[in-house]
């Protein structure tokens, strides 16, 4: 099958080139045409819009920063792929607006898969992140090869909307583990401790989390270069929120990580990376945490 890839950014463009290297026929797009060069040196193909690139393939993954966004390049695919093709959404979005935009697809004879990823984009690089997938059983099964291509561990969690649920509890419970993170290892160096060793310990401990034993070393770098935004964890935070007001469950500690999120979108913006959620409480208590031999970023 002939796959397309919209959005090449940080995520995306990893993803996109573990369809290319692992030898899938893929043609390419994003608004900035030099996040292609590696695609395309690899053997991708490129088009020069979503209707063009739609045109040429069979099915369209995407990954996009917004719903807005993804809706705005849907209404474009959807004038050129030809019925029976395929949108696959590795974005994440809620579950009501995914409902909402495979229904639109869905009106032209297209079918849909959510398919959002967790674990990191330096995961993503190497081919070992989790897809979270939305969607009817066959079109999981006629598409999971070229899931297992862009991750490792493939989680089919039912019908459309499903993985929207659970992509966004397992992004809620990584915002709670990041600011509880900033806060035991502040704890760590006011009570004098040395921070690599106490970095090891947690890692060690009842008390480690994947948060800890990855963002966490950015932290104690200083680069805090996880390629994730303030803006986009507030965007998961919001959906958490929603559900928990549908839902019926009373979200205590994901409130208060949405208001720690809120302090830290007005200190540094919110291009600002999430992991600088813990340079709330260095600033404050003028206190670094840096310690030597820790990563600017994962490999």
């Amino acid at each position: 099958m002939h796959y397309g890839y919209i959005g090449l950014g940080n995520l995306g463009g990893h993803l996109a080139q573990n369809l290319v290297t692992k030898g899938f026929k893929v043609t390419v797009h994003d608004i900035d045409k030099s996040l292609a060069e590696r695609h395309l040196k690899a053997g991708a193909s490129w088009a020069a819009s979503p209707k063009e690139l739609a045109s040429q393939v069979d099915h369209v993954f995407t990954c996009l920063p917004s719903p807005v966004i993804s809706e705005k390049v849907l209404v474009q695919i959807l004038q050129g792929l030809k019925p029976g093709g395929t949108w696959i959404e590795n974005s994440t979005n809620g579950r009501d607006e995914m409902q909402r935009l495979a229904a639109l697809a869905s009106a032209k004879g297209i079918r849909t898969l959510e398919a959002p990823v967790t674990g990191g984009v330096h995961l993503a690089a190497r081919g070992e992140i989790t897809v979270l997938v939305g969607g009817e059983k066959d079109l999981f099964d006629l598409h999971t090869p070229a899931l297992e291509a862009i991750g490792r561990r493939i989680f089919h969690m039912g019908p459309l909307g499903s993985a929207a649920v659970i992509k966004v509890i397992t992004n809620m419970l990584a915002f709670i583990h990041l600011v509880a993170d900033a806060e035991a290892l502040m704890l760590a160096k006011r009570g004098g401790l040395d921070l690599a060793q106490a970095w090891n310990a947690i890692t060690a401990s009842s008390g480690t989390s994947f948060v800890h034993e990855t963002e966490g070393q950015l932290i104690l770098n200083g680069s805090y270069d996880i390629a994730f935004t303030m803006d986009l964890a507030l965007k998961d935070l919001g959906f958490a929120m929603n559900f928990g007001k549908e839902f019926g469950v009373p979200l205590d500690l994901a409130s208060l990580t949405n208001q720690t999120f809120m302090k830290g979108k007005a200190a540094y913006g919110g291009t600002a990376q999430s992991t600088q959620i813990a340079k709330l409480l260095e600033d404050l208590l003028h206190t670094d945490l840096r310690a030597p031999g820790f990563p600017a970023r994962l490999e």
